[in-house]
């Protein structure tokens, strides 16, 4: 398999999850400001819509959307346990997870890193991600991690797009669970590999 990503964007998600699951795969960077492979390659050649993440199956079929990506991945190594069973209550928690993350969270962040948001609606939106994120902590108090005790594909999403917090200007320092949750998430040695791998440590 090959994914495409660019350093530190939410295709370290899927990343995550590949190290996770000790599949075959390769790494392809696609930055997202040149849209140029390593190769010279124009990468809208690959994904007409120029955004990452992208998963090429071995047999030439492609998937984008991070949320598909990581759950097809997991998929793949069901005794992993990166996602729970389909058609179980705990795989649709999962999907809950990762939708609350990509449309509460991860699209929340977007309007703070486009240089042409008004001030005004900067400050607007990183109050409501502080408040999404507050909400987060509040579900995080007696778990480990989002489904529980065990990690999951959601887990690396959050982890993910958290780490644009300090980036953006989104305070999240008096988030107690949250922070010893990105502890704990950030220590996992599939997501220091994948962080290693993109330049991130």
């Amino acid at each position: 398999m090959k994914l495409y990503y660019s350093p530190g964007a939410c295709s370290l998600s899927p990343h995550i999850a590949l190290h996770e699951s000790g599949l075959a795969f390769e790494a392809i960077p696609a930055p997202t400001r040149t849209h140029q492979l390593p190769d010279g390659t124009d990468y809208y050649t690959i994904n007409p819509l120029g955004y990452v993440p992208l998963l090429e199956l071995d047999n030439g079929e492609r998937l984008r959307e991070g949320p598909a990506i990581v759950q097809y991945i997991a998929d793949q190594v069901p005794d992993k346990n990166l996602a729970p069973a389909n058609g179980t209550l705990p795989r649709y928690r999962l999907q809950e997870w990762l939708t609350f993350i990509g449309t509460e969270v991860h699209k929340g962040f977007s309007p703070l890193f486009n240089p042409a948001t008004p001030e005004e609606v900067k400050v607007s939106t990183k109050d409501k991600v502080a408040q999404r994120l507050k909400w987060v902590d509040s579900q995080l108090a007696d778990k480990q991690y989002l489904l529980g005790d065990d990690f999951s594909v959601a887990d690396g999403y959050l982890f993910t797009v958290t780490n644009w917090a300090p980036k953006v200007g989104v305070d999240i320092t008096g988030l107690a669970n949250l922070t010893a949750y990105r502890a704990r998430v950030g220590a996992r040695p599939a997501v220091q590999a994948a962080m290693k791998a993109e330049g991130l440590i």
